[in-house]
């Protein structure tokens, strides 16, 4: 799954919304790694395809050419719209070139104009020379008639005029009103786009919560199995202890918090003594016969133990082990070395670790026909062999760095596991 992610360098939302922090910070470091790996690999392309030879093209004569400008650093200059200081946004400029374009044919229509006029003006007093000459036949005639004439000319400028400064009102009345449709439809945009991110902000609000109810109430059930487990072996253990005759009665206590990891000393000091240290405690043989029952009835059908490619007994596969012999197997090995046992106080699995600090020591919970660490990640496994698999190139933990490197075999004969397969 990782793998294909990484190719593909996408991953689907829901699936996202399931991780825990700390895995999305795995994940995203290791996207990461592959874009620079991808992006390194390009440059080493590019750097090899520059370094070859170019084949210069043979000259035309009197062909055309192209020169690139340069700037200051003979480098070819490069101008983008927007990043100087001076640069004017674009709506600017939008305004500005249609403004200039408004002033250009406001004046052309004026020359026109002007030029209609004094053609006008010319035929005018072209006519009026003619009204005025004293040789001209029927010279009181032609006077009315020029009258007439001027007069008709007249009344035609002014209405031609009156059209003109009409048509320049009703174009700037439209101008005003485009600007404002345009106003008022970014507004209408904007809200829209507002409305669309809330809902949309919502709507995911809501898909997390759903998802992190779903994983809380998933976590609580887990709990809740474990609590049963726990107080049933302790009933189990106290009937055992009353069969015996060594009836003691017990009240209720809560399930017990995981155990600390234990650091083994460095070498050259001693371990410091522990209280009480002549107080063994041991699991009762009830509780344990009940381990082995359930190992042999829920586990031996799933593979557990069995190395993932045969049918032979991992290295790394332990019996019941305590948590003290655990230790004493680990403290030969090197940092990286780790076994997994089945733990003597509940129906599950436990896996020891050696660090550079010491002994560390993950409860695997076994009760979802799968397999997963309790308290440190959600990845479920189908066998323990995939879970080791996986382990052995991801930490267990992303501060620890727990790489399962090392498995710790068996030390003694006859194994420790052989009560768990007879």
């Amino acid at each position: 799954m990782l793998r294909q992610i990484l190719s593909e360098m996408y991953i689907d939302p829901d699936l996202l919304a399931e991780l825990s922090e700390e895995q999305k910070q795995i994940l995203f470091f290791k996207m990461r790694e592959e874009q620079i790996r991808r992006w390194k690999e390009r440059e080493a392309a590019m750097e090899r395809k520059e370094s070859l030879p170019v084949k210069s093209r043979p000259k035309k004569e009197n062909g055309k050419s192209v020169h690139w400008k340069l700037g200051a650093d003979k480098e070819v200059w490069v101008w983008v719209m927007g990043e100087h200081h001076l640069d004017k946004p674009y709506d600017v400029l939008c305004s500005e070139i249609t403004a200039e374009r408004e002033r250009l044919r406001t004046e052309q229509e004026a020359e026109e104009l002007r030029k209609t006029q004094s053609e006008e003006f010319t035929n005018n007093l072209k006519t009026k020379s003619q009204c005025s000459d004293p040789q001209t036949p029927n010279n009181w005639k032609t006077q009315s008639a020029c009258k007439k004439v001027a007069e008709e000319e007249e009344v035609r400028q002014e209405s031609r005029s009156a059209c003109i400064l009409e048509e320049k009102k009703t174009q700037k009345k439209e101008l005003v009103k485009e600007k404002q449709d345009e106003e008022i439809k970014q507004v209408e945009e904007d809200k829209t786009k507002q409305i669309y991110k809330n809902w949309k902000e919502d709507s995911e609000w809501q898909a997390s919560l759903r998802k992190s109810k779903a994983a809380d109430e998933k976590r609580r059930s887990l709990a809740k199995q474990a609590r049963e487990d726990y107080k049933r072996l302790s009933l189990a253990a106290q009937r055992g202890r009353s069969g015996e005759g060594l009836s003691v009665p017990q009240k209720p206590r809560r399930p017990p918090l995981p155990p600390k990891p234990q650091f083994l000393p460095p070498a050259g000091h001693p371990p410091k003594p522990l209280g009480n240290q002549g107080v063994t405690r041991t699991a009762s043989s009830s509780a344990q016969e009940d381990i082995i029952r359930w190992f042999k009835e829920e586990q031996l059908p799933c593979r557990a133990g069995y190395q993932k490619t045969s049918d032979t007994i991992a290295p790394w596969f332990h019996g019941i082990l305590t948590l003290k012999k655990a230790n004493e197997l680990l403290s030969t090995g090197l940092p990286g070395t780790f076994l997994i046992r089945v733990s003597e106080k509940m129906k599950g699995y436990a896996l020891s670790y050696l660090s550079e600090e010491g002994c560390k020591h993950f409860l695997i919970d076994a009760s979802a026909d799968s397999y997963s660490f309790l308290g440190v990640d959600q990845l479920q496994h189908a066998t323990l062999a995939d879970l080791v698999e996986y382990h052995k190139e991801e930490p267990i933990t992303s501060l620890g760095k727990e790489l399962l490197l090392y498995p710790c075999g068996q030390q003694e004969q006859p194994p420790d596991y052989l009560e768990l397969f007879e």
